[in-house]
């Protein structure tokens, strides 16, 4: 589960915003989750709404003006709609000062009051991307992920088919590393899902006979990537005991993962003695870029070999 404290949130985002505390300081606890989003009809933040409230409450000197202008039978009406929310923290924005009565239902309802001298777009556009980031729905993968020419390609196979070695020849190679053994994965979009390395495994990557190896320390900074979008999984096939008759040579559809309702294409690498896999995996990247491209180099060969047979006279079997 995804979640964040107002307090961490505060925190995290002071210095780029100019957050200060106004009240509610006591109840920075207030956790935002992705499951409570999730079950909820609120979003995550906006400007002040009374019909379709936020978890946070955005509001502007606009806002402010309405507020004000309300007679005091509308005002309270408003402000129990409000309470009826489910708020965890309200911004007042454009270096206004917060009147009365948002004071009154911070305090009744324990909500955080936070300011900002930034206008209130600023502050949104800052806040929406970094809660999407943060609550975005998360999943752990076993392997290797990896920048190959500017894709983000996943490295996997069972223990010990060689996923570390072939991800350090990739790296010699000029592509990065982002993640080995735990692949941390966000669904920062509907078709996007976003890979990064937990903290205590950055910048190591594990191969056996010669442990831990620190990739930033040898190979440079630009050797390893903080994150990035996965867009094709690699899958090491061990052969050893398995029938080569059995191996698909020439695949005709695409293959897909699907991880978090995301469909991820797959390629299926067959490993054995003498193959230069790396070759391999840049050779399966450049096939992509060209499919996404409306290249489909298979299909191109099947359709110029079903021409050919077709323009084969009628008694070919008989000469």
């Amino acid at each position: 589960m995804s979640q964040i404290s107002i307090s961490e949130l505060y925190e995290n985002k002071r210095d780029k915003l100019n957050l200060a505390w106004v009240a509610g300081q006591n109840f920075g606890s207030k956790v935002l989750s992705d499951d409570k989003i999730a079950q909820s009809n609120q979003g995550i933040i906006g400007h002040l709404n009374f019909i379709h409230p936020n978890w946070i409450q955005v509001i502007s000197s606009n806002e402010i003006d309405y507020i004000l202008n309300l007679d005091a039978h509308n005002l309270n009406k408003q402000l129990i709609l409000l309470k009826q929310s489910e708020l965890a923290c309200i911004i007042i924005t454009d270096n206004v000062n917060a009147p009365e009565s948002i004071r009154q239902i911070a305090d009744a309802t324990q909500t955080p009051l936070l300011s900002s001298p930034f206008p209130s777009v600023e502050v949104l556009w800052s806040l929406r991307t970094y809660l999407g980031r943060v609550l975005a729905p998360s999943s752990c993968l076993h392997g290797v992920l990896l920048d190959v020419l500017g894709m983000g390609v996943m490295i996997t196979g069972e223990s010990g088919v060689g996923k570390s070695e072939l991800a350090l020849e990739l790296i010699s190679r000029g592509h990065g590393l982002v993640a080995d053994d735990v692949v941390e994965l966000r669904r920062t979009a509907p078709e996007t899902l976003e890979g990064r390395c937990p903290p205590v495994l950055r910048d190591y990557l594990e191969v056996r006979g010669l442990g831990m190896l620190n990739i930033r320390t040898i190979f440079g900074e630009t050797a390893v990537r903080r994150n990035k979008n996965m867009k094709l999984i690699v899958h090491l096939q061990n052969t050893a005991n398995t029938d080569p008759s059995q191996l698909e040579r020439l695949p005709i559809s695409n293959l897909n993962e699907t991880i978090m309702n995301v469909d991820i294409p797959k390629v299926i690498i067959p490993v054995a003695a003498g193959r230069n896999l790396a070759v391999l995996v840049e050779a399966a990247v450049r096939n992509y870029v060209l499919q996404l491209r409306g290249i489909d180099s298979t299909k191109d060969f099947i359709e110029r070999h079903e021409q050919e047979m077709g323009n084969l006279p009628d008694n070919y079997d008989e000469q």
